[in-house]
């Protein structure tokens, strides 16, 4: 059952699970999610796994909104990219009960603002632990679309479901 929290997302979670068409999972996990129209362009700049989430948006599963250049943004904007920050600044915003983040810098700046996050591969993770996901088979397939996971942590992951399954 869908989580019914505020969950905002950054660019790479909502591009890599389309890339190996697992956007299902984040049906499965929550109710919605909250888009900053910064991350959309983002998204919509490329041309791979842009019509899956489309379709997502067309759904109203992704919602989109405009995030202020606040001096928030503009603060953490110096250290991040324009679709992190957004996410981020979103999130405050809005109190999100979770934001969607991979890249390490973006992760050191929302835990600055106490903000709870969790990436691609941790939704994956709960998808294993639901028993809807090779978890193997989908990082395999993460890092043939060319998301970078280093050999520890791709280790380091699959020991952790194996303990916890």
């Amino acid at each position: 059952m869908p989580d019914r929290k505020v969950v905002v997302s950054d660019t790479s979670p909502l591009l890599n699970l389309s890339l190996i068409g697992r956007l299902d999972l984040l049906k499965s996990q929550f109710a919605q999610i909250t888009v900053p129209t910064q991350v959309w362009g983002e998204l919509t700049d490329g041309a791979e796994g842009v019509d899956a989430l489309r379709d997502l948006r067309e759904q109203g599963f992704l919602t989109l909104v405009e995030v202020d250049r606040t001096d928030l943004f503009v603060e953490i904007h110096h250290e991040l990219d324009l679709g992190e920050t957004a996410a981020i600044c979103c999130a405050v915003q809005r109190d999100a009960d979770l934001v969607l983040l991979d890249e390490r810098d973006g992760r050191r700046v929302a835990r600055r603002h106490d903000l709870s996050l969790t990436g691609v591969i941790g939704v994956l993770l709960r998808g294993a632990e639901t028993g809807d996901v090779k978890l193997e088979a989908e990082l395999t397939a993460l890092r043939e679309a060319g998301f970078w996971i280093s050999d520890d942590l791709f280790s380091t992951v699959l020991d952790r479901a194996d303990g916890s399954m």
